[in-house]
């Protein structure tokens, strides 16, 4: 069984919301449920485009799909929405540059499969511990990843919101597929990185952790991500596993 919340605020320092999230835990096209965070950049109205384009298209492909392995199913929407997001930039001089990040994951039983592109993140919350799943296409990551800089250093620097690859920029694009086996009473969490920019991932867990349901721990990340600045839109997805007999 799957208990959902999502939530999405512009933050303190935005005029919009640039964010799309969608959340399904019926059955949409192949897929038992669908989850879907995206994060639009190019502007404001550009930015909105994007996201909203790619989540639709997303959902467009999978609802069309006769695919039976879910992470293709996934990957093939992201592809898809891809080829979609970068046709309608080429419609319009303003909306050069028009891209989103997109992190989706669907569930079949115990396994969860993700793809992303970007820097909009999934975790795995169980208990005392939290895992970031999927791998951010940044600049600090892959600079990270060099030996180059600290990930707590990596949270202050000034490029790190440039991102190395994202939805819609380029004819085509290759997302990165993940998966992980849950135990009952873990939590998946989709995210943007107006969360994670704002809140480490260990107050996350804490947060996750001593909430008593995911509406109380969703509200509560948001909330803390403009105490500690909002300096950008917030989204969050929290999806806990239960095992039916558990």
């Amino acid at each position: 069984m799957l208990k959902v919340f999502s939530c999405s605020d512009t933050g303190l320092m935005r005029k919009s919301n640039q964010d799309c999230v969608y959340t399904s835990d019926t059955p949409t096209g192949d897929l038992l449920n669908v989850f879907i965070v995206a994060d639009g950049m190019g502007g404001h109205a550009a930015g909105e485009l994007a996201a909203r384009t790619a989540v639709n298209t997303m959902l467009d492909c999978i609802r069309g799909s006769s695919e039976r392995n879910p992470a293709v199913s996934l990957r093939k929407a992201v592809r898809a929405a891809n080829k979609a997001v970068y046709e309608r930039s080429l419609e319009d001089i303003s909306r050069e540059g028009m891209g989103t990040t997109v992190v989706a994951c669907t569930f079949i039983e115990n396994v969860v499969q993700v793809v992303n592109v970007g820097d909009s993140r999934m975790y795995i919350i169980s208990g005392k511990n939290i895992r970031q799943v999927t791998v951010d296409h940044s600049l600090v990551e892959e600079m990270i990843r060099r030996g180059g800089i600290t990930r707590e250093r990596a949270r202050s620097h000034p490029d790190k919101n440039v991102i190395t690859r994202a939805v819609g920029i380029k004819p085509d694009v290759e997302p990165d597929v993940f998966s992980g086996i849950l135990e009952s009473g873990d939590t998946v969490m989709l995210c943007t990185d107006g969360l994670t920019n704002m809140v480490t991932d260990d107050r996350i867990r804490q947060i996750i952790d001593g909430s008593s349901d995911v509406v109380e721990a969703a509200e509560k990340l948001v909330k803390e991500a403009n105490e500690n600045g909002g300096l950008d839109n917030i989204s969050v997805v929290l999806v806990r596993y239960e095992d039916d007999h558990s």
